[in-house]
């Protein structure tokens, strides 16, 4: 079984690093199974992903607090956003695919809006 997380991880890893230039393409899920992947299969690889600069925050977010950073959310709400417009403006399609896609991109925003945000780091008081 271990033989398969390694191919597995490197699925994940292309789906996660297309994410970061597709605004239709979630990165945080991705990079989440990535590790997890590794983990059990590489854990040097896995420690090389947690020490990406770009991609390691999001596990460090996921692991320290079970959320995602604000701007994630944004970013993600967007694509949802763009992508259902420009389908629905150019894309031809039949009432019934309309409402699938209206549906599919409520349910979307829906549970990207129920995802818990990184706190913000407490501010420092006078006596700190």
């Amino acid at each position: 079984m271990n033989t398969l997380y390694l191919p597995l991880a490197a699925l994940f890893f292309a789906l996660a690093i297309v994410g970061v230039f597709l605004p239709l393409v979630p990165t945080t899920p991705f990079v989440l199974l990535t590790s997890w992947c590794l983990v059990r299969s590489s854990p040097k690889l896995d420690a090389r992903l947690r020490s990406s600069k770009i991609l390691g925050r999001f596990i460090d977010d996921w692991e320290r607090e079970r959320a995602v950073r604000p701007q994630v959310k944004r970013v993600a709400l967007s694509g949802i956003a763009l992508g259902t417009g420009f389908s629905l403006a150019f894309g031809g399609l039949s009432w019934p695919l309309v409402a699938l896609l209206i549906a599919l991109a409520g349910y979307g925003a829906w549970f990207v809006g129920r995802l818990p945000t990184v706190r913000a780091p407490a501010e420092p008081t006078a006596g700190d």
